[in-house]
This record gives C-alpha cells, structure tokens and sequence, in this order.
C-alpha cells in the first residue's frame, strides 16, 4: 500500500533516485542499394564497416534523449552493395541523480537499452534489401563510455574543469 498525505493524495518519493524509460522509437531509417540489380550478380567477398555514434540532448530537468545511430556499409569490390543507416532513440527519465550518476547512465545504460533495437532493425533491413542477414555482435558500452572518459580527461589537459571525468583527483 502506498504512503498517502493528509489530503489523500500518494506523496511522491521525493528522496529516492529514479531511471525510467519513457519511450524508444526509430528516428530515423535509410537502406539503400545503389548498384541493383547488377550487384546481385557479382560474386565478390563483401567488405563491412560499421561506424556507431552515439548523441544525447536534454529535453527538459529530468528527460533526456538518447539516439543510438548504426551506419552499416557493405563494398563489393569497388561498388557499394548496400548502405543501412539507423537511429534508435529513446526518452529517458533520470530524477534525484548526481551528474556523475547521469552521465554514466546516459553512456552505459541507455545505449544498452537501445542496442537490441538497433541490432533487430538494421537485420531486417538487410534481409529485406536481398542480402544475407547480418547481426550486429555484442558491444561493450562499458568500455566505450571509460574511452570516452579517457578521452575527455585528455583534451582537459589535467585543468579538472569536468568534476565527471574520473572519481580520482588528479594533480
């Protein structure tokens, strides 16, 4: 049963830290096969890149959304088979955390969230423009975000202006 104040309404968890998802959608999506039909007839080993990146941007005190974009580009030979591109976003609720708390969520959490998404969409994609299926492998967001954390303690130059870029001081 849920605590009520005096006028019957549920008082709210004032003290308690909260991450909720509010909603994932697809922003944005674009598969393309510039050299059909004639790529089909090729028979050449596929060269894959996959360029991920990832953005955030704050909608209002306690909302964020995060996009979890995939560009997916397979060569054969000197021409390009396909090129898949997807953004995966998704609002995410974050109240009564410390920054340090946000940003690692907004890094780590969140794009784990999203990932399977991605992954499902840029498959069906793929099949679905005449090609094999092709499954993104697990990634590590973990890692990535501590790069990132590398990363920007570096172009600080030790000037500690960023209290977030590790829990260690540095001198």
């Amino acid at each position: 049963m849920s605590e009520e104040t005096n006028n019957g309404a549920v008082a709210p968890a004032e003290a308690g830290a909260a991450f909720t998802v509010e909603k994932i959608y697809v922003k944005d999506v674009s598969f393309e096969v510039p050299g059909a039909p004639a790529i089909f007839t090729e028979n050449v080993q596929p060269d894959l890149q996959l360029n991920l990146n990832q953005r955030v941007q704050r909608l209002n005190e306690n909302a964020f959304e995060v996009v979890l974009g995939v560009t997916l580009t397979c060569k054969a030979g000197d021409k390009t088979a396909y090129v898949a591109e997807v953004q995966q976003a998704g609002i995410f609720g974050l109240v009564g955390l410390e920054p340090q708390a946000v940003d690692v969520l907004l890094g780590t959490q969140c794009p784990n969230i999203l990932f399977p998404y991605v992954r499902q969409l840029v498959s069906d994609l793929v099949q679905s423009g005449g090609f094999p299926p092709f499954f993104l492998q697990p990634i590590n967001f973990d890692a990535l975000y501590a790069e990132t954390l590398r990363q920007r303690a570096a172009q600080q130059g030790g000037d500690g202006e960023l209290a977030n870029t590790e829990p260690a001081g540095n001198a």
